[in-house]
C-alpha cells in the first residue's frame, strides 16, 4: 500500500495524530476543532504560558468556547507542549505562527523558518506538513521544503506530504468561524493536494477547493486582504475628501449601497489594525520587487491607510480650535484601542497609533476599552481606565471614539462629553448630535 493510501485509510479512520505548531489566534481554534474531529492533538508553542493555559483547559481566544477546550483537555483528545521531539508522534501538522514585517516593512518570515527547521529534525515518513501562515506567494516550495528535505532526510512527494493551506480567521465573527469557512489548499503536487484535503475535509464544513499549487493558495490569500486594503484606502481618502466638500461621507456609502449590483461598502476610519489586512500588501510589494514590477495601486492605498492615525489627530486638533483650545495639554479620552469592534485583539491597532501621535503633540491621553484593560506598547505596560463614567466623560476636552465597541453606552457619552469626534460612526443611532463630528 502507498504513502497515500495510508494516510487516506488513517484519516477516514481518525488514526491521524495532529501537530498544531503556534497556539495563537489561528492556532488554538485550528486545535480545538481537529480535536472536536475526533483526532487527537497536541498543540506546539514557544510560550511556556500558552501550554500551562491548554494543559489546564484555560483558554485565552475569544474565538475559542471556554467548555469545549476544558472538555477536550480533559478527555484527552488535547495536550500542549513546548517540546518539539514530540512531533515525532504526528502524522498532521499545521503550522499558524506569527509572520509580522520587520523594521524595514519587509516580511519577517524567522517564526516560518524555525518552526520548519524544528519539525524537520522530528518528522518522520509519511509526514503531512501544511503552512496557514500568511505569507509571500513562493514561501512553501522556496523556504518550507528545501529546509524539511535537507532536515529530515525525506523527499518531498515521496516521503512526505506538503502544502499551503491559508488561515481565513476573522476575530470576533459570529458568523464565520474555523469550522465552517472555506479552506483553499494548495499541495506539492496533486496527491499532496488530495491527501490534504482529506484531512481538511474531516474537520471544516465549509468545503474544500483544490488550488493546483502552493503558490495559487499563497497568492490568494494575499488577493483577499490586498482587495480589502485598496478599496480601504479608496473609501478613506473619499472621507478626507468629502471632509473638504463638506460632504458626510457616511451618506454618501448608505446611498450607494442601495445599488443591488457592482457595489460593495468598505468604510473609512483611523486606519488599519489586526494581523493581516495591514501586512499582507508589503509582503506582495516586496516580493513583486524580485520580478522588476511595482505594485502602484497597492502602494498608493497603504500610504492613504498608514496617513489615517495622523490624520485622525490633525482633525482632532482643528476640533479643540474651535473651542480655543490647543493640542498640546489638551485631555484626550479615547473610546477603543482593539483593532476591530467587539474583539480584545489589539495587533496592529490603529488606535494606538493615534494614542502615540496625541502624546507626540503633548495630549494628556487616557483611554477606555471594555474588552482591553491594559496594553503593552514599546516594552511599557498601558493601563486603560476600568469604567467609562461621567466624571472622566466631563472632564476631557475631546472624546475620540477609535473602535465601534457595541458594549459602550454611546447616548450616555453623548449627554456627558463635551465634545465627540467619531471615527467609526459609532454614535449613528444617537438622536442628539451637535457636539458629534464624524470622520
Amino acid at each position: 500500500m502507498s504513502i497515500k493510501e495510508q494516510l487516506l485509510n488513517k484519516i477516514a479512520k481518525k488514526e491521524i495524530i495532529v501537530g498544531v505548531v503556534g497556539l495563537g489566534y489561528v492556532g488554538l481554534p485550528l486545535a480545538v476543532e481537529k480535536a472536536k474531529a475526533g483526532y487527537k492533538t497536541i498543540g506546539f508553542d514557544i510560550q511556556p504560558q500558552k501550554v500551562d493555559m491548554v494543559n489546564q483547559g484555560i483558554n485565552y481566544i475569544g474565538d475559542v468556547v471556554d467548555t469545549e477546550l476544558n472538555q477536550l483537555v480533559a478527555r484527552g483528545m488535547l495536550s500542549a507542549t513546548n517540546d518539539f521531539s514530540f512531533i515525532s508522534d504526528v502524522d498532521f501538522v499545521a503550522i499558524a505562527v506569527p509572520t509580522p514585517l520587520d523594521n524595514y516593512q519587509q516580511p519577517d518570515i524567522r517564526y516560518v523558518r524555525d518552526s520548519a527547521i524544528a519539525i524537520a529534525k522530528y518528522m518522520k515518513r509519511g509526514s503531512m506538513i501544511v503552512l496557514e501562515s500568511t505569507t509571500y506567494p513562493g514561501t512553501t516550495e522556496e523556504l518550507l521544503l528545501p529546509i524539511l528535505e535537507e532536515g529530515s532526510g525525506l523527499k518531498c512527494g515521496k516521503d512526505f506530504y506538503l502544502a499551503f493551506s491559508p488561515e481565513r480567521v476573522d476575530p470576533g465573527n459570529l458568523r464565520h468561524q474555523t469550522k465552517n469557512t472555506p479552506k483553499v489548499v494548495g499541495g506539492v503536487g496533486k496527491d499532496a493536494t488530495e491527501v490534504i484535503a482529506a484531512m481538511y475535509r474531516n474537520v471544516v464544513d465549509g468545503g474544500i477547493f483544490e488550488a493546483s499549487s502552493p503558490k495559487i493558495a499563497e497568492m490568494a490569500k494575499i488577493l483577499e486582504n490586498t482587495y480589502r486594503n485598496v478599496n480601504i484606502g479608496l473609501i478613506n481618502e473619499l472621507a478626507i475628501l468629502c471632509n473638504k466638500m463638506d460632504i458626510d461621507i457616511w451618506e454618501v456609502i448608505e446611498a450607494a449601497k442601495t445599488k443591488p449590483f457592482g457595489f460593495t461598502p468598505f468604510y473609512p476610519g483611523p486606519g488599519l489594525g489586526g494581523h493581516c489586512i495591514p501586512l499582507d500588501p508589503y509582503y506582495l510589494s516586496w516580493k513583486a520587487r524580485e520580478y522588476g514590477f511595482h505594485t502602484s495601486m497597492i502602494e498608493a492605498s497603504m500610504m492613504v491607510n498608514d496617513k489615517m492615525p495622523e490624520y485622525t489627530v490633525e482633525r482632532a486638533s482643528k476640533i479643540l480650535n474651535r473651542f480655543k483650545k490647543a493640542l498640546n495639554g489638551a485631555k484626550i479620552l479615547v473610546l477603543g484601542v482593539a483593532y476591530k469592534q467587539d474583539i480584545d485583539d489589539y495587533r496592529e491597532s490603529p488606535a494606538i497609533r493615534v494614542i502615540d501621535e496625541f502624546r507626540k503633540a503633548g495630549a494628556e491621553v487616557e483611554y477606555y476599552d471594555p474588552y482591553i484593560n491594559a496594553y503593552k506598547e514599546k516594552g511599557q505596560i498601558i493601563i486603560g481606565l476600568s469604567e467609562l463614567n461621567a466624571e472622566k466623560l466631563k472632564s476631557a476636552d475631546l472624546v475620540v471614539i477609535t473602535t465601534a465597541h457595541t458594549k459602550i453606552d454611546y447616548e450616555f457619552v453623548q449627554k456627558n462629553a463635551k465634545a465627540i469626534f467619531d471615527t467609526k460612526n459609532a454614535m449613528k443611532n444617537v438622536k442628539k448630535r451637535e457636539n458629534i463630528e464624524l470622520l
